[in-house]
C-alpha cells in the first residue's frame, strides 16, 4: 500500500499532519535512506524503510489488544470527565483506535480494542453471530423454565412494543440466593444481559465477559491490563492481513 509520507509519519504517531510536514521539510526524514522534503512523496508501506532523525520508523496497520475491562471504566475511546478503556491500553503506535462494542460502566471482563474496522463489523454484526459468553451473579430465584425461554428468545421491550432476543444458552454453575450461571448470547442489544434476567424476576449484581467469538480472556490478566493479541489469536479471529501470521 502507497501512502503521502507525511500521513505515513502522522499516523505513526509523530504528530500532527501539520507537525510532520514541517519535519519532512526541515530534512529530519528518509526514505530509503534519502532524505526528502517533499511531505506529498509515496512510500510503500510494505517495502520501503522510513526513518525519522536516523531512527526507523515501522509501519503498523492494525494493532489488536485484550484488555480486562475494569468496573468504572467507559467503553469509549476518549471522556473529556471520565477515564476510558482507551486510558488502560496506554501508548501505542496507532492513534485510530477503538473498543469493538461497548461493556456497561460496571461490567468487567474482555474487550478487544483495535482499529479493524472490518473485523470489528464482522464481531458485533448479529448477521455473522458471533458468540458471547458472560459469567454472571444473580439475585434471586430463577423461574424452572428459565434456560427454555433464553433459548427461545426473551422479550426485553415494553408491552407497547416488543423486543424479543436472539436464542441464548443458559448454564447455571451454582443457585441460591446469590446464583452463579454463563451465559452465551449472539447479539449485543442495549444492556442485554441485565434486561434478560430483569424480565425474568432476576437483579444482575456482577458480570463479567470471558469470550468472543474464538478470543478468550486471558486469566493473567488482573482488571485495567491488556495485551497486544498474539498473531494465533488475531489469525482466529479474522483480523486483517491475518493470512501473513
Amino acid at each position: 500500500m502507497k501512502i503521502r509520507l507525511d500521513k505515513y509519519l502522522a499516523e505513526m504517531g509523530k504528530g500532527s499532519r501539520q507537525d510532520v510536514k514541517k519535519l519532512i521539510r526541515q530534512k529530519q526524514a528518509a526514505v530509503n535512506g534519502t532524505t526528502t522534503t517533499r511531505p506529498e512523496a509515496k512510500v510503500d508501506t510494505e517495502t520501503d524503510v522510513v526513518t525519522v532523525q536516523g531512527e526507523e520508523v515501522p509501519f503498523v496497520a492494525f494493532e489488536y489488544y485484550m484488555l480486562n475491562k475494569p468496573a468504572g471504566v467507559l467503553s469509549a475511546s476518549r471522556d473529556k470527565k471520565e477515564k476510558t478503556v482507551l486510558d488502560c491500553v496506554g501508548k501505542t503506535k496507532r492513534k485510530d483506535l477503538f473498543p469493538v462494542g461497548r461493556l456497561d460502566k460496571d461490567t468487567e471482563g474482555l474487550l478487544l480494542i483495535t482499529n479493524d474496522g472490518e473485523l470489528a463489523h464482522r464481531l458485533l454484526s448479529p448477521s455473522y453471530h458471533v458468540p458471547k459468553c458472560y459469567y454472571v451473579k444473580v439475585e434471586g430465584r430463577f423461574p424452572e423454565d428459565i434456560r427454555q425461554r433464553f433459548y427461545e428468545g426473551v422479550n426485553i421491550g415494553t408491552a407497547e412494543k416488543e423486543e424479543k432476543t436472539a436464542p441464548a444458552s443458559l448454564e447455571i454453575l451454582e443457585e441460591g440466593e446469590v446464583s452463579r450461571v454463563r451465559l452465551t448470547i449472539c447479539e449485543g442489544k442495549y444492556h442485554q444481559v441485565k434486561r434478560m434476567f430483569l424480565a425474568c424476576g432476576c437483579q444482575v449484581v456482577y458480570l463479567k465477559r470471558e469470550s468472543m467469538g474464538s478470543l478468550q480472556l486471558d486469566d493473567s490478566l488482573k482488571p485495567g491490563d491488556c495485551r497486544l493479541l498474539t498473531p494465533k489469536e488475531i489469525k482466529e479471529l479474522g483480523g486483517t492481513y491475518a493470512d501473513r501470521y
